[in-house]
């Protein structure tokens, strides 16, 4: 679990976090969205201790993390694992010695205990026999399950995912969405996926966190999402036309269960 408590944030006068409350929760995968310039990002940096926070606090479990120094810090960032928005791959180390870099960082492990957790987080991600490859000839999704592969060798407690689905195209997403969330409840990880992918929202948002100006605007569940009458979030999700059909089908079936999809989407 992951509790922000209050939390603030400015650059050179200028607000960009401003008391925002949230409870992360174990074994689930929990979502930040929001508009471009909404605070994600700065939200997520504070939260893995990348930027420090300005006020609030920040508690990994029992342990409040914000009030940790430096080396105090690397305990805890021992167990986090972190998927970064285009992979953040080494061009010119292979697939293997991508994943193994976290083990070579932070354990004392023998070359053949590296090679057996690197060969099993590979297959986890059904990139089996692709250990001698090189980022150049891997495709978008093959470089996103490297880098989920890497983000859980050391088996991480928490687990951070920038936009891992940016630039995938929706058949991809979906596969690693269903990843994501797989290994979240497989592993009891406290998953945090910062996105814009409203397909991702609606399949695996087990807890949404809306972001509005450097604010917690609204949190519930994709459910919810559905029935809300907030309008900054619908602007935001319902923001495309097919989107504003799906929601308009949804509420009518609940209604009207003998209706039909043809009848909306005609």
């Amino acid at each position: 679990m992951i509790r922000a408590e209050h939390i603030a944030k400015s650059f050179d006068g200028r607000k960009v976090l401003e008391d925002i409350s949230v409870r992360f929760e174990q074994g689930k995968t929990n979502l930040v969205i929001g508009r471009s310039g909404s605070g994600k990002t700065v939200f997520l940096k504070c939260l893995v201790g990348l930027l420090d926070i300005d006020e609030g606090a920040i508690w990994y479990g029992n342990t409040c993390f914000s009030d940790l120094g430096f080396r105090a810090r690397k305990t805890i960032r021992r167990d986090i694992g972190m998927i970064f928005q285009g992979g953040a791959l080494l061009d010119s180390s292979t697939v293997e010695e991508n994943v193994r870099l976290p083990l070579d960082l932070f354990t004392r492990q023998s070359e053949k205990e590296k090679a057996e957790r690197v060969d099993f987080c590979l297959q986890r991600v059904a990139l089996k026999n692709a250990n001698q490859l090189y980022p150049s000839e891997l495709s978008g999704g093959m470089i996103k399950r490297v880098a989920i592969a890497r983000a859980i060798v050391l088996n991480p407690k928490y687990l951070f995912c920038d936009e891992p689905n940016s630039g995938l195209d929706p058949m991809t997403s979906n596969v690693i969405d269903n990843l994501i969330r797989e290994i979240t409840e497989e592993y009891n990880i406290t998953t945090i996926i910062n996105t814009h992918d409203m397909n991702s929202v609606m399949e695996i948002g087990e807890k949404i966190v809306f972001l509005h100006e450097g604010k917690k605007w609204w949190e519930g569940t994709k459910s919810d999402i559905l029935h809300s009458d907030n309008r900054e979030l619908n602007d935001f999700v319902f923001a495309s036309t097919m989107a504003q059909r799906a929601r308009g089908y949804e509420r009518m079936v609940q209604e009207r269960p003998e209706c039909a999809a043809k009848d909306v989407f005609k």
